[in-house]
């Protein structure tokens, strides 16, 4: 039986979809990964026992460089977060726990915001460019952006994150068309739309892979990617430069006399709300045990 080393695109009902030499392979996995209690992800790199033309078996998953929970993608290299600057209003907050989650995982973040055309984006692109994150703005009508993201997307596997109703499933139709990725509009009387992505798969576009989602909310990130309190700072890099100055070992960074990280957000070298999402997220995790919250 020929063996291949593959990538798996799409995983659903208990069968992977790999893309291995110019052939997509319908699988399924070997027993024993559900007995070490592994399942294989879209995004994993894996190597395969050919059965039949378009059949085969998963052999072996290849190590991770990361691994997102839910939604279950593997190896990604970038996450696009898709936030919309009005219906709905952007959460400061939200954006930051991905990012930061993102980081944790060595993993690129990159902000989009879109429906441009209906507020300001200006203060937004300002507080994330000016701690090193790369941001666009994108409106359905006005397309300014669209090549500089799709720029991004050649070589990596990238992932398109945001709350219901930003606007995600529309921005990739806007960066691909051929996609035709089904949308849903906004529901005025509950002020949020409809989840209309079933099921994760990578979409071979740009020169890489990207990843539609069924959605990356705060619950799932505070139920499934928790940061431990003493690496949360580490996820916010424009903190990184001041950590070593902070007067005492052990800092937290919240309310400490003598700390480098508040001294450079009063001298607005941190942005103010990047330091809120953080004291929040540390708040969020500080009195769990490090055993509990293992990464």
């Amino acid at each position: 039986m020929e063996r291949l080393t593959g990538l798996i695109i799409k995983a659903v009902s208990g069968f992977y979809y790999v893309e291995a030499a110019d052939c997509v392979y319908e699988c399924k996995a070997r027993g024993i990964f559900r007995k070490k209690g592994i399942s294989p992800s879209v995004g994993d790199r894996v190597e395969i026992t050919v059965i039949a033309d378009d059949k085969a078996q998963v052999e072996e998953i290849l190590p991770r460089k990361n691994y997102l929970i839910r939604p279950p993608l593997a190896n990604l290299d970038r996450l696009f977060i898709v936030a919309s600057v009005k219906e709905p209003s952007p959460s400061t907050l939200i954006i930051d726990k991905i990012s930061a989650v993102a980081v944790s995982k060595g993993i690129e973040p990159v902000i989009v915001f879109t429906k441009s055309d209906l507020a300001d984006t200006s203060e937004l692109l300002e507080i994330y460019r000016s701690v090193g994150i790369t941001c666009f703005e994108y409106s359905t009508r006005s397309d300014n952006d669209n090549q500089r993201i799709i720029s991004l997307l050649n070589g990596k596997i990238s992932a398109f994150t945001g709350n219901t109703g930003v606007g995600k499933s529309s921005l990739l139709n806007s960066l691909f068309p051929e996609l035709n990725i089904s949308t849903a509009e906004i529901s005025h009387k509950l002020g949020r739309g409809k989840h209309t992505t079933r099921h994760s798969k990578l979409y071979k576009v740009g020169g890489g892979y990207v990843a539609d989602t069924p959605g990356f909310s705060t619950v799932d990130i505070e139920r499934y990617e928790l940061i431990r309190k003493d690496d949360i700072a580490y996820c916010f890099p424009e903190f990184e430069q001041y950590i070593n100055d902070c007067r005492f070992t052990g800092c937290s960074h919240i309310c400490e006399k003598g700390c480098a990280v508040i001294e450079a957000v009063k001298e607005g070298k941190i942005p103010v709300s990047r330091h809120n999402s953080y004291k929040q997220m540390y708040d969020e995790v500080k009195d769990i045990p490090n055993w509990m919250n293992k990464r």
